[in-house]
């Protein structure tokens, strides 16, 4: 016992527990059968927010539930940005295992049967050249959170960018 806790003095004194928790949000595996699959960040063409014509709906959120036996709802969840841009699910929207949920810029109805959800804003919320992008539980636990740059995570170009497969 003594040796761990010497262990422990001298991690402290010498910073390493500050620098643990200084990491990256990202860095962290939040134990949750809901991640962040990918994102379209960077909708295909020029940027158009109009409601009609414009191509919010392109810009895109795949939330997998990656769990072998739970069905989770998402009724609660919250998605966000840095700039605190968020949107709430607000009605009944089961994930069965292995199932997803493309969360879409736009109008639109949200569906089981099609796996979609829309955000009912017409304005883009992931910025194109960087952002975070934050998966809250009802509890206000993270369940997932990423990080991303378009020079750094980016490599093709497309704008989409996968996290977990």
């Amino acid at each position: 016992m003594r040796i761990r806790h010497t262990v422990a003095a001298t991690a402290a004194a010498t910073g390493i527990i500050t620098a643990i928790a200084a990491a990256p949000a990202q860095a962290a595996e939040y134990s949750s059968a809901l991640k962040i699959k990918g994102v379209q960040y960077d909708a295909p063409g020029r940027d158009d927010n109009r409601c009609n014509g414009g191509n919010t709906r392109d810009e895109y959120l795949t939330i997998k539930n990656y769990s072998s036996g739970t069905t989770v709802n998402l009724k609660g969840y919250v998605v966000k940005d840095a700039a605190g841009n968020r949107y709430t699910f607000t009605i009944n929207h089961y994930l069965q295992p292995g199932d997803y949920v493309r969360l879409r810029g736009g109008r639109g109805t949200e569906s089981d049967a099609n796996n979609v959800a829309y955000r009912q804003n017409c304005n883009f919320i992931w910025n194109n050249d960087k952002d975070t992008i934050y998966l809250v539980k009802p509890s206000g636990a993270y369940a997932d959170v990423h990080s991303y740059t378009k020079r750094d995570n980016d490599r093709d170009g497309n704008g989409y960018i996968t996290y977990h497969g």
